[in-house]
């Protein structure tokens, strides 16, 4: 157990330095910030706890308090750096939907054209979300014949579509996961688990295509047809 824990806690810091660097590249104040962040808090504390003759008690929690909210910080501007490298590569929504928690199953482009737009689909609770990214006059058509084509096996169940940008009636895709998250749930478990099989039975671009997850090369060929 002892070398479990040794072998595995190395590899946790090496993680954290390897996301400071990251973020680092695109966020330069970001080891500033979360430092000021952390002297701050416990500063803070740390005068409280002489005002009310506490300075041992408010200067343990002060540091705890410190540590957490450098965690939180550091977290967000790392996010927020990740959604900025991904930005603009095709296949970075699919990225999102696959890391957006229990309760969804995602499916990459289940649409797709010779421009390298794309249609993503999650199934949740929410119904069926797809998600378009790409030029967004295009993207529709692809989202409208995706649409048709479940139509004679989804029934009644809510079908939502995104398309990602920063255009006016896009979603940004650093807002993606929150807004999925956001849809009102009508859907129990099992009609999930039904709507899924019954996707499934449709089959996707990606079952036949040896294509890895996540953001695609720009270069890659895209199959012919639609």
């Amino acid at each position: 157990m002892a070398r479990k824990e040794t072998s595995e806690n190395p590899g946790r810091l090496k993680q954290i330095a390897l996301t400071y660097k990251m973020t680092k590249k695109v966020d330069s104040k970001v080891g500033l910030v979360v430092a000021a962040v952390g002297i701050v808090t416990f500063g803070v504390l740390l005068a409280i706890g002489f005002l009310i003759d506490h300075p041992i008690y408010l200067g343990i929690l002060g540091f705890l308090l410190a540590f957490l909210a450098m965690a939180i910080v550091f977290g967000r501007r790392a996010e927020r750096a990740a959604f900025g490298q991904m930005e603009g590569q095709p296949g970075a929504a699919a990225a999102v939907l696959e890391n957006i928690g229990r309760g969804w199953s995602t499916t990459p482009a289940v649409a797709m054209n010779r421009s390298q737009d794309v249609v993503h689909r999650a199934v949740g609770k929410a119904g069926i979300v797809l998600v378009g990214e790409g030029n967004p006059n295009r993207v529709k058509t692809l989202l409208a014949a995706e649409k048709k084509r479940m139509a004679r096996i989804v029934a009644d169940t809510p079908v939502h579509d995104v398309v990602v940008g920063d255009g006016e009636g896009q979603v940004p895709l650093k807002k993606l996961r929150t807004t999925l998250l956001k849809l009102p749930r009508v859907l129990p478990g099992a009609q999930v688990t039904v709507v899924n099989d019954r996707l499934r039975a449709l089959g996707d671009l990606m079952s036949n295509m040896p294509i890895p997850k996540g953001p695609m090369p720009k270069g890659m060929r895209m199959p012919k047809g639609r």
